[in-house]
């Protein structure tokens, strides 16, 4: 029942307008809460009276005497649905108490819809969740998968392209991305938007004729979940399939977030190149070669990020020196000095290549980037 899930936090919000007791009571008549605990759990007969007449109901100093467990002060029954779920009583003077009664019993029954309409949101957004968990599975389409997308009015026959956007998973609180995500799929209704995890949301863009600006779509979708989580985010975008293969754009857009991650801009699979190979290697191909590479040097900070910025800025000696903040000479030491420890030459192509490679693993498999 609605209102015994939310007893406490209506008390807790009336309470911030009156300062007297106040209870709430169930319709069998009995307190489900109350600003005194000692009567939490007890019986209390002119609630049912407030009930069975369906209007407020003034309890006297001479009703404390003849009616059980109540106290001077008014009941006032309360409504969802056109239904009596309850009753909110307000102890005290009636004559003192009477003028906040109507605006705290609108105020009860105004929590009550909203957080029953919320809680019709979560279960939509789940199930939703569940039909893409087994869209994206690769299972078969029978009758009831076809079922469960009529009723979640989802179009099977259009073409579709997954998005992934992704955002810091912090230690702070996890992010309500539930009005987001009802936003968003008010602008595009076909569409199937779903949050993935505490900091992913998956889009199933529909493609057809007229939508033939992807580029666009995600990068309007990028600013928009951007500017509301005001946090940097990454997309990747798997390519246009059929709905029945979603689950090969699903693994695209997982492999191209990966890239997109780095430096938390959009990156779409089919342009990835030498990343689509690196992103297909097994962790323990990853670990082997680092270790055949740069790990001479993974305990000298001043080494690896003088790697790092050399291939940042495209073997530019003047720029990678600047933006290091030290003297050129410093620099072609330091450079020397990878080579000793490794054996690869920061001048010789292929050397610089192993050396790219296992700084790219290294930062893939320890998400130094984020």
């Amino acid at each position: 029942m609605v209102l015994n899930e939310l007893a406490l936090k209506i008390i807790n919000e009336v309470r911030k307008l009156i300062q007297e007791d106040i209870i709430i009571i169930n319709i069998d008549g009995f307190i489900i809460a109350s600003t005194d605990p000692t009567r939490t759990g007890t019986f209390h007969e002119g609630s049912l009276i407030a009930i069975n007449e369906g209007k407020t109901f003034t309890i006297t100093s001479e009703d404390e005497s003849r009616l059980t467990g109540v106290k001077a002060g008014i009941n006032l029954p309360i409504y969802f649905q056109n239904e009596i779920v309850g009753v909110i009583g307000i102890t005290g003077n009636p004559e003192h108490i009477s003028p906040f009664g109507e605006m705290l019993r609108r105020m009860t029954e105004l929590l009550i819809r909203e957080n029953y309409y919320t809680d019709q949101i979560d279960l939509h957004q789940r199930a939703l969740e569940a039909f893409v968990f087994d869209w994206i599975q690769d299972i078969e389409w029978d009758d009831p998968f076809y079922e469960r997308s009529t009723m979640l009015n989802i179009d099977l026959n259009y073409a579709r392209q997954i998005v992934i956007f992704e955002w810091e998973n912090s230690n702070m609180l996890p992010i309500d991305t539930r009005q987001l995500l009802l936003d968003l799929t008010n602008r595009s209704s076909e569409d199937v938007l779903v949050r993935w995890g505490n900091n992913r949301i998956v889009v199933l863009m529909k493609v057809d004729d007229l939508n033939k600006d992807t580029l666009q779509r995600v990068n309007d979708l990028y600013e928009i979940i951007k500017n509301r989580l005001n946090f940097p985010i990454a997309a990747g975008v798997g390519q246009q399939i059929l709905p029945n293969q979603l689950h090969k754009s699903y693994h695209q857009a997982v492999r191209a977030l990966k890239v997109a991650l780095k430096t938390s801009s959009i990156i779409f699979d089919v342009d990835l190149t030498i990343d689509l190979i690196l992103q297909e290697l097994s962790p323990e191909i990853k670990k082997t070669f680092i270790q055949r590479t740069i790990s001479p040097i993974l305990s000298e900070e001043d080494l690896y990020s003088t790697i790092k910025e050399y291939l940042n800025q495209n073997l530019s000696l003047k720029n990678t020196a600047q933006a290091l903040h030290i003297h050129i000479n410093t620099l072609l030491y330091r450079l020397n000095k990878i080579y000793e420890l490794t054996n690869l030459n920061p001048k010789n192509i292929q050397d610089l290549f192993k050396l790219y490679i296992g700084t790219y693993l290294l930062d893939d498999s320890t998400k130094k980037h984020r």
